[in-house]
């Protein structure tokens, strides 16, 4: 038996088609190699690597033929952002400084995906050293939006987010540090998860900020992130940073007997910050969300945040100073071989004083402790954008596009940033298209691992507005 376009299919029904021997598994990487040939023109992917994918491709078939459990993601095509490590495979950080570095370790997360019978194709586009959150890099071009290849992509996972969303794979691996999964996924069309801060072993992966890094899923729907989420989280000693929380079936909370509705679910949406400023499209979409979730029976109300302004300021004055210390030697050595933009970064954290940095890790826990005990305490998740206004295209974040450019790219991960500095999990799931023809996507935010509560909320949102199952033609357009 055969699948007719297997792209087509979701990261769930195509585990479930090979299992059940509809379709082989080498038979769902080659369709997926054939695309990753035909979209070329989206740049997104870096090097794929067939003969390996096949091998794993047919090592599955040769498991089911042989009756044994082929794994929750058997045979399913996966792709990632070109940060995470597998041993004796090129890894290169989408930098001209680690070009041709093969790592001795596999990235835990890695691991976990091959254990669960993953295939993986390919290593994705990326912004320089996961610097950069519009899908720019200095070395390897633009990656471009399957949308509309004029517009961005978002990033720092930026190939995460253009190859899942033009069906190249069915699930990806992004990190972030202050929005590069939900940023992507939002610009995208598809669905992206930071989870909590210590949830996914960050072992074996390229490392930016200690204080901040968090890796996460993108796929095409909520239930394929929450199977993918199954098999990332968890404890690893190899991360001192993981925290030895039970690990919920994060699945099969989907499917319990209140499936669909959201009754007694308490939704709150803030009175201030996320909503300031807000692009009226994308106004009324976030509200058209709200109204498909009160029709599932949730309770949206009105909530009082504690001031928000200061915490993307406050991350940034974590990130950069460890940043720079992380690229100290070779900002010393090859000052030259950063991409302008990233260097000046980079620079900048070394100008910052101890104190600041200092003051900034010791608010953390109290900003955190007042979202815990004041907002989050009454409510379920938090409902706001992603982004503030519809995705910009490719010229308007370019480096050449003058004095406007700044605060164009400054925006971005506006809404997004905070989340990470207070290490909270934040789901970006598809809410709609703007009048440019662009994603955007609502962000739900939760408690310490409520990444269960969160996926369940956001899956009876998908399946009741329908706005995953939306796809970009892989068409080039000029």
């Amino acid at each position: 038996m055969s699948v007719a376009d297997p792209w087509t299919l979701s990261l769930c029904e195509a585990a479930d088609a090979v299992r059940s021997g509809r379709i082989k598994a080498e038979a769902l990487a080659e369709a997926c190699l054939d695309r990753i040939e035909q979209a070329g023109h989206l740049n997104c992917v870096v090097a794929a690597d067939r003969d390996a994918a096949l091998e794993s491709a047919r090592i599955t078939d040769r498991a089911i033929a042989q009756g044994r459990d082929p794994g929750v993601l058997g045979g399913v095509p996966l792709a990632h952002k070109d940060m995470f490590y597998r041993k004796g495979r090129v890894t290169e950080c989408g930098s001209l400084i680690r070009r041709g570095f093969v790592p001795d370790a596999t990235a835990a997360v890695l691991e976990r995906l091959d254990r669960a019978g993953a295939v993986d194709l390919a290593r994705l586009h990326m912004a320089e050293f996961a610097m950069g959150p519009s899908g720019h890099n200095a070395h390897l071009g633009r990656c471009r939006n399957p949308w509309n290849p004029d517009h961005i992509t978002g990033g720092s996972s930026s190939g995460s987010g253009s190859a899942v969303a033009a069906r190249l794979a069915f699930g990806a691996l992004g990190s972030d540090t202050g929005g590069s999964v939900r940023l992507p996924a939002a610009m995208c069309g598809v669905v992206g998860l930071k989870p909590t801060q210590g949830r996914v072993s960050r072992y074996g992966s390229m490392p930016l900020s200690d204080s901040l890094d968090c890796i996460g899923p993108l796929a095409r729907t909520v239930r394929d992130v929450a199977r993918l989420m199954g098999v990332l989280a968890g404890a690893d000693p190899r991360d001192p940073g993981t925290v030895a929380a039970a690990v919920p079936d994060y699945e099969a909370a989907l499917d319990g007997a209140s499936a669909g509705r959201l009754d007694g679910v308490r939704i709150g949406l803030p009175t201030s910050f996320y909503f300031d400023g807000l692009d009226p499209e994308v106004a009324e979409l976030v509200d058209a969300a709200r109204r498909t979730l009160e029709s599932l029976g949730a309770g949206v109300v009105d909530v009082d945040i504690p001031d928000h302004r200061q915490l993307g300021e406050l991350a940034g004055v974590v990130f950069t100073p460890e940043a720079a210390t992380l690229h100290l030697p070779w900002l010393r050595d090859r000052p030259g071989d950063y991409g302008e933009q990233v260097r000046a970064r980079l620079l900048q954290g070394l100008t910052l004083p101890a104190t600041a940095y200092l003051q900034a890790r010791t608010l953390r826990g109290r900003m955190l402790a007042d979202m815990v005990e004041g907002p989050l305490r009454h409510c379920d998740a938090l409902l706001t954008p992603v982004l503030k206004h519809p995705v910009p295209t490719g010229a308007e974040t370019d480096v050449g596009a003058g004095a406007g450019m700044a605060k164009v790219v400054g925006g971005l991960a506006e809404l997004t940033r905070p989340l990470s500095y207070l290490g909270l999990p934040g789901l970006s799931v598809p809410a709609g298209f703007t009048a440019n023809g662009l994603p955007t996507a609502i962000q739900l935010i939760g408690k310490p691992f409520s990444e269960g509560e969160l996926l369940s909320i956001g899956h009876a949102y998908e399946v009741a507005s329908g706005w995953t199952r939306q796809a970009p033609s892989l068409q080039s357009r000029s």
